[in-house]
């Protein structure tokens, strides 16, 4: 058996935030962080590919939502107490230098993710916080004055409790969490790429539009940027960001469901006759399909083309009102069939979690059970890709430490 003051489950980046923040504001406290894990920060010394995509500028979000689907009004009352700018000055305060790429993203100038796990594992050492790895929680408990934790191996108790474990797959690994008695959201996978059998755009693989709109038909949900095609279909930032805004829907439909590509990039419809008209007047004896207007890859072209039901040696001359106008169609609204999902490289993200019905936002303890932290994936808060779910750790992190006395 093992006392602490504060004993906080995940090492991960809200857990490992949070304790060097509390035990910097509170240096006599025993902090122990406890890792299910065989090492702490794992998932983030694999996140933006090995690189790290540590924030978001946040340029272009005009509504938290389009970041955050789910727990964007507890994110505005986090990023007003610690936003993308602290969290910068923060690791430059650390040591680390930033930098931003035309994607919105700040990425650690090394472009080493190992150096942002370096960074947080000296500040926890140099902090006098405790991690021990190994621990995965079996229960917790509320106590007369406390907080009993089991884990395989030995049992804690703790007069604060912080649980920041990350996402779950499945409502199983949510389990030790029964004994508190929480509103609980049940988690599905909210970043994936979509699986399409038998599609003859997988023929395309390693194809990028760099702007494509995505959607789901019948469903208000649409999301833009780059899409790449891939050899089990399709992925890249378009179709994970939809991924992320339909989750619930999708895990409802089985992962199957029609997906409506516009390949123009949100181009009007005006805009796509006009091209085909000057494609027309241009280029009258060249062949339609080795004449790619330039926001398309040859490649492409060439398979819409096809879809389009259009000859192999139709020239510009001769595509006529009809072809030009199912051509216009598969252009601005093709569509495919979503049979399954892929997960994002190792950057498994869930929705769900703890309800945030049942949580102060303004600093993260339960409204049921004081004392009672939670921050970071555990809730029902999640976002789309480009550093926002580490800034939602970041913020979570300081929050749950500030508000700690």
């Amino acid at each position: 058996m093992m006392e602490t003051d504060v004993l906080i489950l995940g090492a991960g980046a809200a857990g490992c935030f949070c304790a060097i923040e509390a035990a910097r504001r509170h240096p006599h406290w025993r902090i122990l962080v406890l890792e299910a894990g065989r090492k702490p920060l794992a998932k983030v010394a694999v996140t933006g590919g090995g690189r790290c995509n540590l924030t978001n500028s946040f340029e272009g979000i005009r509504d938290l939502s389009q970041a955050y689907p789910r727990g964007a009004r507890v994110m505005k009352h986090l990023l007003s107490r610690f936003d993308q700018n602290d969290t910068c000055a923060w690791f430059e305060r650390e040591g680390v230098e930033l930098v931003l790429q035309p994607d919105h993203c700040y990425f650690p100038a090394s472009q080493d993710a190992m150096q942002i796990v370096r960074t947080l594992l000296r500040a926890m050492e140099k902090a006098r916080v405790s991690v021990r790895t190994g621990q995965r929680a079996l229960s917790a408990e509320k106590t007369a004055d406390g907080f009993k934790v089991v884990t395989a191996r030995e049992e804690f108790f703790c007069n604060k409790l912080i649980i920041t474990t990350g996402g779950s797959p499945s409502a199983s690994g949510l389990s030790f969490l029964d004994p508190l008695d929480l509103d609980l959201v049940p988690p599905v996978p909210s970043l994936f790429s979509f699986a399409m059998q038998g599609e003859a755009v997988r023929a395309l693989t390693g194809t990028v539009v760099e702007n494509a709109s995505v959607s789901i038909p019948g469903q208000k949900w649409t999301a833009s940027g780059p899409l790449l095609i891939t050899d089990w279909g399709m992925s890249g930032p378009a179709i994970l960001r939809l991924s992320s805004y339909a989750a619930r829907f999708l895990a409802g439909q089985g992962y199957r469901t029609p997906l409506r590509v516009d390949w123009t990039g949100g181009k009007s419809r005006e805009e796509i006759q006009r091209l085909l008209t000057d494609m027309t007047e241009k280029h009258p004896q060249k062949m339609v399909r080795s004449t790619a207007p330039s926001f398309l890859p040859a490649r492409l072209w060439a398979h819409l083309c096809l879809r389009a039901l259009l000859r192999e040696d139709l020239r510009w001359a001769e595509m006529g009102r009809k072809g030009a106008g199912r051509l216009e169609e598969i252009l601005c609204a093709d569509t495919y069939q979503v049979s399954g999902k892929n997960r994002f490289r190792e950057e498994f993200v869930t929705c769900g979690g703890v309800s945030l019905s049942g949580i102060d936002p303004n600093t993260l303890e339960s409204k049921v059970c004081k004392n009672l932290y939670f921050a970071g994936e555990i809730l029902d808060i999640d976002a789309i890709t480009g550093g926002f779910n580490l800034q939602a750790a970041w913020s979570g992190g300081y929050v749950v430490a500030a508000s700690l006395s």
